[in-house]
C-alpha cells in the first residue's frame, strides 16, 4: 500500500507531547488580540504564521522559547484558555488524532491575576467540549517550569494532585534545560510520586544524558519528553529500552531548536530499529508548523519508515498514553481493528505488542 500524506491522515494517532501555549491558531491569536488590546507583530494570518513559524535560522531553545511571549500574551483570560482548548483539540480530531495529552503551565497564565484553579478548569471546560462533539479523547499535563522557582513546581505539583482524576492525568518539567537540572525540583516529583501520579521531563533536549538520569532517577519519570541525545549514553539507553520507558519524539521541534543540525541526523531510526518505544509527536503545532500526520510524513521521507513502521509507532503512542490501563486496553483495541484495514495481512503484526 503506498505511502501518502491522505494515508496518514487517516490512521488513528496520538499525540501525547503537545503545548498549549504552543498550539493556537493565528487568526485566533489575532482575535484575541483584537479584543485585549494586546500588540501583535502582524494582524494578518498568513504573515503571523510565517512569524511565529520558526525554520533554519532558529538557534537554540531558548531562542525558539521567546516566541511564546507573543502566545501567551493572549492567554491571559479564561475564555481565551478555554477557546485555544477546545480548538487545538478539534485540530487533533481532524487529522485523526484519537487521543491527545495537551500540556501548559498555569503560572504563565497569571499576568493579569488570574489564580490556578480557573487557568485549569478553563482549559479543562474547553478540552471537555471538544470531546462531547467529536469522540477526542483528551488529557492535561500540568508543566513544572525549570527555569523557574523549584517552590513554583512545588505549587504546581500541588495543584496536580488536587486535579488527580479530573482532567489532570500527569506532571512535567519543562522550560530552558541548560543550567537548570531537573534535581533542584525534587520536592514536587516527591508529591507526585507519593501521590500516585504518572509524570514526563522534557530531557536530552538542550542538554545531554546526565539531564535524562536525572529525569529518572530523581524525579521518577515515567516518560521521557524528546531524549534525542540519549544515544550519547549507550547503558542509560539500554536501561531505558528495558524498562520500556517511552520518548515523546518530536522530529520538526528537534531542528527548530538545534538540538539536531538537520533532519537527517535525528537518531529516530536507530532508536526505533535498536527496539526504543519510540512515539511521534508535534510538540508546538504553531512555532514548527506541524501536525501529527506531518511528524509521521516526515520520519517516512526521510527516514524510510514503512507503514509497517509507521503502524507500530502509533501503537506504541496508544500504549503509552496517560490512562488508566482499563482504558488504556480498550482504546487500544479499537485502534489495533482500525489499523487491520490497512495491510491486514501484515505477518510481523507480533512486533506490534513489543
Amino acid at each position: 500500500m503506498k505511502i501518502t500524506k491522505e494515508l496518514i491522515n487517516k490512521l488513528p494517532k496520538t499525540d501525547l507531547h503537545c503545548h498549549l501555549d504552543g498550539s493556537i491558531r493565528p487568526e485566533t491569536m489575532i482575535e484575541l488580540a483584537e479584543q485585549q488590546k494586546v500588540k501583535l507583530p502582524y494582524s494578518n494570518p498568513d504573515e503571523l504564521r510565517k512569524f511565529m513559524a520558526l525554520g533554519d535560522d532558529c538557534k537554540s531553545l531558548e531562542e525558539y522559547l521567546e516566541k511564546f511571549e507573543y502566545t501567551l500574551s493572549v492567554l491571559q483570560t479564561t475564555d481565551a484558555i478555554e477557546r485555544v482548548s477546545y480548538e487545538l483539540a478539534i485540530d487533533a480530531w481532524n487529522e485523526n488524532v484519537w487521543y491527545i495529552e495537551v500540556r501548559f503551565s498555569p503560572i504563565l497564565h497569571q499576568q493579569k491575576g488570574l489564580s490556578l484553579t480557573p487557568i485549569v478548569d478553563a482549559a479543562r471546560k474547553g478540552l471537555k467540549r471538544a470531546e462531547k462533539e467529536t469522540g477526542i479523547k483528551t488529557g492535561i499535563i500540568i508543566c513544572g517550569m525549570r527555569n523557574i522557582s523549584n517552590l513554583v513546581s512545588l505549587k504546581l505539583a500541588e495543584l496536580t494532585v488536587a486535579f488527580k482524576n479530573r482532567g489532570i492525568v500527569g506532571f512535567d518539567l519543562a522550560g530552558a534545560e541548560r543550567n537548570f537540572p531537573a534535581k533542584e525540583h525534587i520536592q514536587a516529583f516527591y508529591l507526585i510520586r507519593n501521590n500516585n501520579v504518572k509524570s514526563t521531563v522534557h530531557a536530552g533536549e538542550a542538554y545531554g544524558p546526565e539531564s535524562i538520569h536525572e529525569a529518572l532517577h530523581y524525579c521518577g519519570a515515567h516518560r521521557i519528553g524528546h531524549g534525542t541525545r540519549l544515544k550519547e549514553d549507550g547503558d542509560l539507553l539500554n536501561f531505558i529500552n528495558d524498562m520500556r520507558i517511552p520518548l515523546e519524539i518530536c522530529v520538526s521541534s528537534n531542528f527548530h531548536t538545534k538540538t539536531i543540525s538537520s533532519i537527517a541526523e535525528h537518531p529516530i531510526r536507530f532508536y526505533f530499529d535498536y527496539g526504543l518505544r519510540v512515539t511521534v509527536n508535534t510538540d508546538n503545532r504553531l512555532m514548527s508548523d506541524t501536525t501529527v500526520s506531518n511528524e509521521l510524513w516526515v520520519v517516512h521521507k526521510k527516514f524510510g519508515f514503512s507503514l509497517k513502521d509507521i503502524k507500530l509507532l502509533i501503537i506504541n503512542g496508544f500504549k503509552s498514553v496517560f490512562l488508566p490501563y482499563k482504558e488504556k486496553v480498550e482504546l487500544l483495541e479499537k485502534v489495533l481493528s482500525e489499523l487491520k484495514k490497512y495491510e491486514p495481512d501484515d505477518k510481523e503484526s507480533k512486533l506490534y505488542f513489543r
